[in-house]
């Protein structure tokens, strides 16, 4: 089975508590599909998500509305 061809453009890359490092990418597939790639790396190892941009949103609102509740800004 032959993969579709994919062109990657990252966008961002956090440090996130614990030694983890967070990295977002925008996958764009030859079909014109694009996903946005989360990649969780915690030492050796990686967790890689997919996320179609409703999704995307979902999850970013409810990222928000978890900061705004809990004021998890460093002051």
């Amino acid at each position: 089975m032959m993969s579709e061809s994919e062109v990657v453009t990252e966008i961002v890359e956090l440090a996130a508590p614990w030694g983890r490092r967070i990295k977002l990418s925008e996958i764009a597939y030859e079909s014109g599909l694009k996903m946005m790639r989360l990649r969780i790396r915690e030492g050796t190892r990686f967790t890689m998500v997919e996320l179609d941009a409703p999704t995307a949103t979902a999850l970013g609102a409810a990222l928000l509305a978890w900061v705004k509740k809990n004021d998890a800004a460093p002051h």
